[in-house]
């Protein structure tokens, strides 16, 4: 991951370590997929409460009720975005139209080419967690996760996983895409949570 040029002035309620840069920059790993509407479906699956997988099509995760909420986008590159207007699903919608198991305990949120990332289920429920389908009352672009992402505002962006096509529910802990290549399981940025090295005992999922 780069490091993009920081403006200035910074503002003062920013986590430790980071600053607002020019613009908005695009990471990702991987090339950016070609959307097919015919082709995309959203699915919940895993340990679900009706041991069923649940399938939206695009019209029809398109036509679910949305929320509006404006948070700040930090990236684990130490870049931080302020007052981003976000608009989409909320992860408790999710949940209330796929029904967990009563012993979830996380979420694996699945994206195009098999990109993943882990989040607590606390996480998940959080007032701000959504699937984004709008940025700043705009569409999202294809370089920024169109047609959703799902935005975990108080974590680093690397949970916020663009592409988005899946939830699976699970019982016990996993690592996603990037915690299983050295970045923090949690990813707390006011506690600098950037790297496994740094994790405490029961951040960690077992072994």
């Amino acid at each position: 991951m780069s490091h993009p040029e920081p403006s200035a002035p910074q503002p003062r309620d920013l986590p430790p370590g980071q600053y607002v840069p020019r613009g908005w920059p695009v990471l990702h790993y991987g090339p950016v997929p070609k959307f097919r509407p015919k082709d995309w479906d959203f699915r919940v699956f895993g340990a679900t409460a009706s041991g069923e997988q649940h399938r939206w099509s695009w019209e029809e995760f398109d036509a679910l009720p949305r929320v509006r909420a404006v948070s700040d986008f930090h990236c684990v590159t130490k870049f931080t975005i302020p007052g981003n207007e976000w608009e989409g699903v909320p992860g408790t919608a999710i949940v209330e139209l796929a029904p967990p198991a009563p012993d979830v305990t996380h979420v694996m949120v699945w994206a195009e080419y098999g990109y993943s990332a882990n989040i607590r289920m606390s996480d998940f429920l959080t007032d701000g967690t959504m699937f984004a389908t709008h940025h700043d009352g705009e569409r999202l672009t294809a370089d920024h996760g169109f047609p959703i992402r799902i935005v975990v505002p108080h974590l680093y962006a690397w949970k916020s996983v663009k592409w988005v096509r899946g939830v699976e529910y699970l019982v016990k802990d996993r690592r996603g895409f990037w915690e299983e290549r050295g970045y923090h399981n949690v990813a707390d940025p006011w506690s600098e949570q950037r790297y496994s090295y740094q994790e405490d005992e029961g951040e960690a999922p077992p072994l």
